[in-house]
């Protein structure tokens, strides 16, 4: 089913995106062996993270204990904080260089988490957006979809749950919705896989899309 590369890709920005146990790093590693297979240059990063600062954010959002509670707001701002960093010093550079850019989250997760999740104001998330990335957007955005319950039983049995990863049934409900409502409002970029199905079927689901992306 797989095609060789057509045409030279000038800079290309995928996502992936999806709730807590729905298989993205396995997907990831999955697409970056069919961009190798297929000679595209790229890179794979992720958020929070993707730089040494960015990665020192993503070890304090994350960290189950604090010994004070972590604000909303102070979530918030150090989840764009950890983007900016991302964007100036990989992302853009990356599509600068007409590199395809695989990210393991992106913005999509913070309208969702912080947006849906924690009901934050939709016009500061919308703001700090524009600051923080101008006219930066995902070209390809892959949603992994799925029942949060179950997403839940699959983080648990990974064991040592993060701070997201402790939220209530009633959040990722939340966040869930959150995701399928910007699939519908942006059907363009979003693509949305199953991850209640085998992962052959997935694997092959992405491949497809893959295809129809890049030829």
């Amino acid at each position: 089913m797989t095609r060789p590369k057509s045409h030279t890709v000038n800079g290309c920005f995928i996502t992936l995106e999806g709730s807590e146990g729905s298989g993205k790093t396995t997907c990831l590693h999955f697409i970056q062996q069919w961009l190798t297979e297929h000679q595209y240059d790229h890179i794979l990063t992720r958020e929070p993270g993707g730089t040494p600062l960015a990665e020192q954010l993503r070890s304090l959002l994350l960290q189950p204990e604090h010994n004070e509670p972590v604000d909303t707001l102070t979530e918030l701002l150090m989840m764009f904080a950890a983007r900016n960093q991302h964007c100036k010093h990989i992302i853009q550079p990356a599509l600068q260089q007409n590199k395809i850019v695989v990210s393991d989250r992106f913005t999509d997760t913070t309208w969702a988490y912080q947006g849906a999740g924690r009901h934050m104001n939709t016009q500061w998330i919308q703001q700090l957006e524009t600051m923080v990335q101008g006219t930066l957007r995902p070209n390809l955005t892959l949603l992994l979809d799925m029942p949060a319950e179950l997403g839940l039983k699959r983080a648990k049995k990974r064991g040592n749950l993060d701070r997201f990863e402790r939220e209530t049934l009633d959040f990722f409900n939340r966040v869930r919705e959150a995701y399928l409502v910007r699939a519908k409002q942006y059907q363009h970029i979003y693509r949305i896989l199953d991850a209640t199905k085998p992962l052959a079927d997935i694997q092959t689901q992405i491949q497809t899309y893959l295809i129809d992306y890049f030829t």
